[in-house]
């Protein structure tokens, strides 16, 4: 029985849901998610927060290529489990090394983040292997990508600022690769399969925020600020998922579902594999500010606090907005318009305690919810 399930093909014709073996692969990611907001708290300074861009950049390009090699791979093959435990005891590895990727770890991140994406590209030619213009596509794609792994090679040999532009040439190259493949014809995106994906991907993000909130309640004194600063936490948590999930995400799922053939891969390519990084990002650095926060209710959070927690929630909901025109739909005037004026009255409360930061970032949330709740977007 086993021998007959193994001579199976690896691919499938059918739009599958996401399985166990990926669930399990995202837990890694995860712990992935929570060492980047460590390794931002650990540097607030313009500096530090380029070098977690640049880490995270490699944690998102490893994973998103795994969403692409398994969009139409039988996930239920045993022989893709076999790679994908292997792949997820790698990508463990590299997680562990992420708060220290630009110091004594860098080698170590560098080595195991290399032989996560060699598995995937090994997983992905192999998915494609029995369809001549998909494999070609693949191969394309993978020799495209050989610049940017030479690059996170090269960087992890080095220290300072050489590793620094190293990995930055990398996330380029990793782009110009992504571009310059993309133009090929045979990626077969299965919609469905493939914004569910992305949907867990970011849930794992938010999930962070909560863990953070809690970790910090852990032990804590329970008074008036820290339960505030609590509730606040919880609720721009649920607000970013309502935001994406409720008013984002059917009007995505049904941008990519429009989009046929080589304009399928083009859309799946910007408005996922590149734009979903800011989002992502934006989530991570709210969790940085949801940490000092928790940490200090009583206080006024502090520059780089309130920067981050400006910015990340001007990269989340500014991302879904230019998602959304991406995929034909009109520019979200009123998300835009909300989102400045949360930035602005972020800058405003600096220097009062931590629970007005928070407030006034829920309450803008809250409005953009507000306002497009009724309404579906059209495409243009």
């Amino acid at each position: 029985m086993a021998d007959l399930r193994f001579r199976r093909p690896l691919t499938t014709t059918e739009d599958q849901s996401a399985t166990f073996i990926e669930l399990f692969f995202d837990l890694v990611f995860v712990y992935a998610v929570t060492q980047t907001v460590f390794l931002v708290h650990e540097d607030l300074s313009w500096a530090g927060l380029g070098r977690a861009v640049l880490v995270f950049w490699l944690v998102w390009w490893a994973w998103t290529q795994y969403t692409w090699a398994l969009n139409s791979a039988d996930t239920a093959h045993p022989a893709v489990d076999a790679v994908m435990l292997v792949a997820t005891s790698i990508a463990f590895l590299m997680a562990v090394a992420v708060p220290d990727a630009f110091g004594d770890a860098g080698a170590w991140f560098a080595a195991t983040y290399i032989v996560v994406r060699a598995i995937g590209l090994g997983l992905y030619g192999r998915v494609a292997w029995d369809d001549v213009t998909k494999r070609a596509a693949v191969r394309k794609f993978a020799v495209l990508s050989l610049g940017g792994l030479a690059a996170v090679a090269a960087g992890g040999l080095v220290d300072g600022e050489a590793r620094a532009w190293l990995w930055a040439a990398a996330l380029l190259l990793d782009i110009v690769a992504a571009a310059l493949a993309g133009t090929a014809e045979g990626w077969d995106i299965r919609p469905d399969h493939f914004g569910e994906r992305h949907g867990l991907f970011v849930i794992i993000a938010l999930g962070e925020s909560l863990i953070v909130a809690a970790a910090g309640l852990t032990g804590a004194e329970l008074i008036a600020q820290t339960v505030a600063v609590a509730v606040l936490a919880v609720t721009a948590t649920a607000a970013l998922w309502w935001i994406y999930f409720v008013t984002f995400k059917p009007a995505l799922d049904d941008a990519l579902s429009r989009h046929l053939g080589v304009e399928r891969t083009h859309f799946a390519r910007d408005a996922y594999s590149f734009l979903h990084f800011p989002l992502v990002f934006g989530v991570v650095l709210v969790a940085v500010a949801i940490e000092e926060a928790v940490a200090h209710p009583r206080e006024p959070l502090p520059v780089g606090a309130s920067l981050v927690l400006a910015g990340g929630v001007v990269l989340f909901v500014g991302a879904t907005a230019a998602i959304l025109h991406r995929g034909g739909y009109p520019l979200a005037r009123k998300r835009l318009l909300i989102l400045s004026a949360i930035a602005a009255a972020v800058g405003a409360v600096h220097g009062a305690a931590a629970t007005w930061s928070l407030l006034v970032v829920v309450l803008g949330l809250l409005a953009i919810a507000a306002a497009e709740r009724p309404a579906r977007a059209t495409p243009r």
